[in-house]
């Protein structure tokens, strides 16, 4: 990158996105399957723009470029040609639990990198660095806050990653102080009392009070017994606010100072430590609503199964397989539009994996070769939970999910063989596919496992309990 550019202008990231661009070519894509597109994205962002997004603010029309070209890579093989988006990419960056597939958003990540700094500023941290940034923006609050004309572009830009042109920002809001002295919190506007501010838990007081942007060791003296507090009011108190007032200070001498202790900061974004993380702030920044009901996609991407196959498992749980039903709704004519096992009744993703005659003979050749005999259920996410054994651990547990997955990833590629290779059902064939990918999964996965691939055919319930 240009030595002395400026980051705001776009050209100044032509290098960072070409080399992205790159890395995400179109036969790169070809070569790979959809499990192996979306690994080479995550390890593309996490290493060519690290460096420059933890130092830089991006501009929004960089991260709208970037982000174009994982989309395009993710769903169109990296090709210019037009292409179908089959998830919208908001829910592409949402974490797996939440039913996406855990790639950053990019602005996201940026604003998280960046806050790394402020978290630098304000707590213990030394250096040269520090010093020069202290000896040019402190305002006579350790909080370092404000943007103004005379300040640097990175230091303005810093500011605004952390939403701080009216004083207030995402992540001042998960900031709070541990009381020793007193002599870097502000009394009024720091979090030092559980999770909010005095001036908001009591804004009245607040706007008669004397000590507004003053220190806690100015609010008060040291006395033979201790602290005392002394706080400065502009009139005197009506008879309603000197309530408030006694409310406020049973509060605040709750909190005892320590004079020979240092204040210091707290992260309240998740750690139990209270130690700032680029991870929780992202997850911060996400604050994605829990809307799934269930724990589908935890037990989905806990199961024992290729990558390959969960991956199309996740897009057969979200509803957005290209299966002939979701291809009209796009717009795409298909004739004929019935399932190529059955000929009987429309293509929909529900009817292939669990109503079509083929796969309800899958299912029952599986269930007979488990030895488990259970009602099959007509909901896709509520037929992958229930695939378990009570008698089975968790562990033990997610190999039974794993032939669930790879069952459906067999139904798919044989289907898909049928449309384009013109080849035949074979119900038997592909659950014995499915046995096999399970066992390719086990056999060479982390864990050790010692069977071989006919004792895994003849006693399968043997090898999971000793997995």
């Amino acid at each position: 990158m240009q030595i002395g550019g400026n980051p705001r202008r776009i050209h100044f990231w032509d290098p960072v996105v070409e080399k992205i661009k790159a890395r995400l070519s179109a036969w790169k894509g070809k070569c790979l399957s959809f499990a192996g597109r979306l690994c080479l994205i995550k390890s593309v962002l996490t290493s060519i723009p690290l460096f420059y997004l933890s130092f830089y603010k991006a501009p929004i029309a960089v991260c709208d470029k970037i982000s174009s070209i994982q989309r395009r890579f993710l769903w169109g093989w990296g090709k210019d040609s037009k292409y179908i988006a089959w998830v919208r990419w908001e829910n592409v960056c949402k974490s797996k639990e939440e039913g996406g597939l855990g790639v950053k958003d990019i602005k996201k990540f940026n604003r998280a990198l960046l806050a790394k700094w402020k978290w630098r500023m304000m707590s213990e941290e030394e250096g040269k660095w520090k010093e020069i940034l202290v000896s040019k923006y402190y305002n006579g609050s350790v909080n370092f806050q404000g943007c103004g004309k005379n300040y640097s572009w990175w230091w303005n830009d810093l500011g605004k990653v952390c939403e701080e042109g009216e004083g207030e920002g995402w992540f001042r809001n998960h900031v709070s102080w541990k009381v020793g002295n007193g002599d870097k919190i502000r009394f009024w506007e720091d979090t030092w009392l559980g999770n909010n501010k005095l001036k908001f838990l009591f804004p009245r007081l607040y706007t008669i009070s004397l000590d507004q942007g003053k220190l806690v060791g100015e609010v008060g003296t040291w006395g033979e017994l201790g602290w005392s507090w002394r706080l400065g009011w502009r009139r005197t108190r009506f008879e309603w606010e000197t309530s408030v007032e006694e409310e406020m200070m049973n509060l605040i001498t709750r909190t005892t100072l320590n004079r020979d202790s240092e204040d210091f900061i707290e992260w309240g974004g998740g750690d139990p430590k209270g130690v700032f993380f680029v991870r929780s702030a992202y997850l911060t920044l996400c604050n994605y609503p829990n809307d799934s009901p269930t724990n589908v996609f935890s037990l989905l991407w806990q199961a024992k199964a290729l990558p390959k196959d969960v991956c199309t498992t996740w897009r057969v749980l979200v509803g957005r397989l290209p299966t002939n039903d979701n291809l009209i709704r796009r717009g795409l004519a298909i004739n004929p539009s019935v399932c190529v096992f059955c000929k009987a009744s429309e293509e929909s993703a529900q009817h292939i994996f669990l109503m079509c005659l083929c796969a309800q003979k899958i299912w029952v050749l599986c269930l007979r070769w488990m030895g488990i005999v259970s009602v099959q259920h007509k909901d896709l996410p509520v037929h992958f939970e229930s695939f378990h054994l009570p008698h089975l651990n968790n562990q033990q547990n997610q190999v039974c999910r794993g032939l669930w997955i790879a069952i459906i990833r067999s139904i798919w590629d044989q289907r898909n063989l049928i449309v384009f290779k013109q080849g035949i059902p074979d119900a038997e064939e592909i659950f014995h596919s499915a046995q096999l990918a399970t066992w390719l999964c086990l056999k060479f996965g982390t864990a050790p496992f010692r069977f071989s691939f006919s004792d895994w055919i003849l006693n399968p319930l043997i090898c999971i309990k000793d997995f």
